[in-house]
């Protein structure tokens, strides 16, 4: 049986279709959130940054952050002492704070904005973030944790 070229056309088409959608099923997940979600969950990196650690270099554990009118999502971020930490926090409403005494950090948020934290996990313990900029009537309850083990 012979194939017309449009036949021909639509199996390559196929064909390249069903290859796309297996890699894409095959390919790591960064620990995200859905902006609309409002359960909380703890979160550990993202494990696409597990390769530089074989190489020899020192993995950074890469997180990304929504904060929004009174939460932080996720909520809890668990890290090992001595990793290298990045944090993309963006705020999706009104302008944040994103704060953790401990470490240094206070970053303002403004909205749409990506802010990258970039810190080592130089102390053991469960530390808050909290929201530095107010942002409305639950501002004081705006928290979340980090967590090194």
């Amino acid at each position: 049986m012979r194939l017309s070229n449009v036949s021909a056309i639509m199996l390559v088409f196929v064909l390249v279709l069903l290859s796309s959608c297996a890699q894409y099923g095959q390919q790591t997940q960064i620990a995200t959130t859905n902006p609309a979600s409002t359960a909380s969950a703890t979160y550990e990196s993202n494990p696409a940054s597990q390769g530089a650690a074989q190489k020899g270099q020192q993995a950074v554990k890469e997180f990304e952050i929504i904060a929004k009118q009174f939460q932080f999502n996720p909520a809890t971020i668990e890290v090992n002492k001595g990793d290298k930490v990045r944090l993309i926090v963006t705020s999706i409403d009104v302008p944040h704070g994103f704060s953790i005494t401990e470490y240094g950090i206070n970053e303002r948020l403004d909205p749409g904005k990506p802010v990258t934290i970039e810190f080592t996990a130089d102390k053991q313990g469960t530390f808050t973030a909290f929201c530095s900029v107010l942002c409305g009537s639950g501002h004081l309850g705006m928290k979340g944790e980090l967590i090194v083990k």
